[in-house]
């Protein structure tokens, strides 16, 4: 590739005195016309010239713009980088290359043909993620292959891993465990390395023609998050176990000997729960460190700036410094409405999210030169508790530098998404509900709300509310004449008699079977929060993490379009149970305990300031 490059300066060189050349004899030309009164000529050279950059600035247009909508070509060129043998070199390229493409800050594009629709245009509304190339090619300064950290400049022969246990809880408490252990692969550099296939607790409806057992390929575009970044590496857990079959896994015990998968097994996918204990106890036994005390109710994930010392020691007073100072740490409702702006100082950051939680479980260098680290789930915590991550990323990852900590949540944000398929099966009950809503109103509106109602095996007494209640909350929001999307677990329509009977149109996900035809039933919850995320207006559950990521898309959208609040991550959403949290979504909450219960304005809140000035300019202007 670097003798590609070598000729394309030539060229570049060589153009660049050709055009030099060709400019001097045009301004000899234009002399000589000019001298025997040639006007004429001279228009008629200069609509030749003004065509030929005319010309010349659609098709760089189109280029760049081609480039954005095919990551696969961003993804070639990234993957070629891990088996470079100079990546100070090869960083240094790719910056150089995409100059031009760095500068641009677009939405990146849905297309749903191959998925039976709708329209590029309808399906447009789903879009939240932005498409930032400059943004592939951040790398953990504790990445082996850093150029910081790669003084001979070669390709490093260790590789460093991360292994985790799934949540046992429902999708959507995996997922949020998900979010963090992917967070935490890139935040330390380490390649992540998935479980097996397994069935997911309440995705498990089963037919002669649709999958139930699930990886998060299934889920998220697991590829394409990989190959479009040099600092993350994805492999499934077979792969992980062959390499430990060709030794490049070593003992942490031992230094000389590899270590070996149990009973020489690679493959555990669908492996029955009794067999998948064995590879939970080998898992938690020989990685080197095993991260259950990175307990997130008692402390937080801080990863220093850089891989010295100094700034993790300076990252590790930081609490200190505070309980020493005035007042100590402030408590949350000091900056309820207040929020610090996003580019502070580590200190204050701190301040605000810390969540009555008074420590640090630093990233430390010790930690670093691990080559294997495990988070494993249901283990006994220093604290007492068991080891669980149900918490979002942004709530538990501390960065020192407040620009990685914003590039994490545009990374989460831009491409841990839902896979196409279920993007496009909403976008075509969106495209339908405005259809509907339109010829309701004889086209006067095709706004409609969306509402959450959380029932099944919710254990919280005090949001399980009938109908009739739910009602008296939504009316201070809702017309009467509205159309209503319900998002729901709950088969008995009566259940929904009083909300039918208030408004004038009410539906749910089961209403739009010609859309959803021949789409596996265990993604309808997916479907209907990318539905619901799409109303005017939302009312959702106190407690359930199903609600709390429709908001979070609600926030994605409202920074995006810069709607109103949008600076203090206001969205126009609401909770039908629990009345003194009814407005919570109306104003900025800092994190706080219980994570799990709500989303935060922090995940969406203005994550584009720390792209250049340019950009953030014209994302906030």
């Amino acid at each position: 590739m670097s003798s590609g490059i070598d000729n394309k300066k030539k060229n570049s060189s060589s153009n660049k005195n050709d055009i030099e050349k060709n400019e001097n004899e045009n301004v000899v030309n234009k002399k000589k016309v000019a001298g025997s009164g040639g006007s004429f000529l001279t228009k008629y050279f200069l609509i030749i010239l003004f065509v030929f950059a005319s010309l010349s600035m659609i098709l760089n247009n189109r280029y760049a713009h081609s480039v954005h909508k095919e990551p696969s070509v961003i993804g070639s060129v990234l993957k070629d980088f891990r088996t470079s043998s100079s990546n100070k070199n090869k960083i240094r390229t790719i910056k150089e290359i995409k100059t031009d493409q760095q500068q641009q800050h677009k939405i990146a594009n849905l297309s749903c043909e191959k998925y039976g629709g709708p329209s590029n245009e309808e399906a447009e509304e789903m879009v939240y993620w932005e498409d930032i190339p400059s943004d592939s090619l951040h790398m953990s300064p504790f990445h082996l292959e850093h150029p910081d950290n790669n003084n001979n400049n070669e390709v490093q022969s260790i590789t460093q891993f991360l292994t985790f246990e799934s949540d046992h809880g429902g999708f959507n408490n995996i997922r949020m465990a998900f979010e963090t252990v992917l967070a935490m692969s890139f935040a330390t550099g380490r390649t992540l390395v998935l479980p097996p296939h397994q069935g997911m607790y309440l995705i498990d409806k089963s037919g002669d023609t649709q999958r139930n057992k699930f990886s998060y390929n299934h889920f998220f575009h697991m590829e394409s998050i990989s190959a479009e970044h040099i600092g993350l590496n994805i492999i499934s857990m077979t792969e992980f176990l062959e390499q430990c079959l060709e030794g490049k896994v070593i003992d942490p015990n031992n230094d000389s000997k590899p270590i070996h998968p149990p009973n020489m097994r690679t493959d555990w996918d669908g492996a029955p729960q009794n067999e998948m204990r064995e590879l939970k106890m080998w898992l938690r036994e020989f990685s080197g460190e095993n991260l259950s005390h990175w307990d997130p109710d008692n402390c937080l994930a801080a990863f220093p700036k850089s891989n010295t010392e100094t700034d993790a020691k300076e990252l590790e007073a930081l609490p200190d410094q505070i309980l020493q100072s005035e007042g100590g740490f402030p408590h949350y409702e000091e900056y309820i409405g207040k929020p610090n702006p996003v580019d502070a100082s580590p200190i204050e950051r701190l301040k605000e999210m810390n969540a009555e939680r008074k420590r640090l479980c630093v990233y430390t260098p010790e930690i670093q030169n691990k080559q294997w680290i495990h988070f494993p789930v249901g283990v006994k915590t220093p604290d007492g508790d068991e080891s669980r991550l149900l918490v979002h990323f942004y709530a538990f990852l501390f960065f020192q530098d407040w620009k990685q900590d914003l590039w994490m949540k545009r990374f989460v944000r831009d491409h841990v998404r839902y896979i196409d398929e279920l993007q496009c099966a909403a976008a075509r009950i969106v495209s339908s509900l405005r259809k509907r809503v339109l010829d309701r109103t004889d086209g006067k509106s095709n706004d409609f709300d969306t509402i959450h109602i959380r029932r099944g095996d919710f254990q919280y007494k005090e949001t399980r509310v009938d109908g009739s209640q739910i009602v008296e909350q939504l009316k201070k929001v809702l017309d009467d004449g509205t159309t209503l999307f319900i998002a729901t677990d709950e088969r008995d329509k009566s259940f929904f008699k009083a909300i039918i009977d208030q408004y004038a149109d009410v539906v749910f996900v089961d209403d739009f079977k010609t859309e959803l035809e021949g789409v596996n039933t265990n993604y309808y919850g997916m479907i209907d929060q990318l539905v619901a995320s799409r109303g005017k207006a939302f009312f959702g559950c106190w407690f359930s993490t199903f609600t709390g990521y429709i908001n979070r898309l609600r926030g994605y959208h409202t920074d995006d379009h810069k709607l109103p609040g949008y600076e203090e991550g206001i969205i126009p959403s609401y909770y039908y149970a629990m009345p003194d949290r009814f407005d919570h979504m109306r104003k900025f909450f800092p994190i706080k305990k219980q994570f799990y219960a709500r989303e935060f304005p922090a995940s969406w809140r203005l994550i584009d300031m720390s792209l250049d000035e340019e950009q953030s300019a014209n994302k906030y202007k």
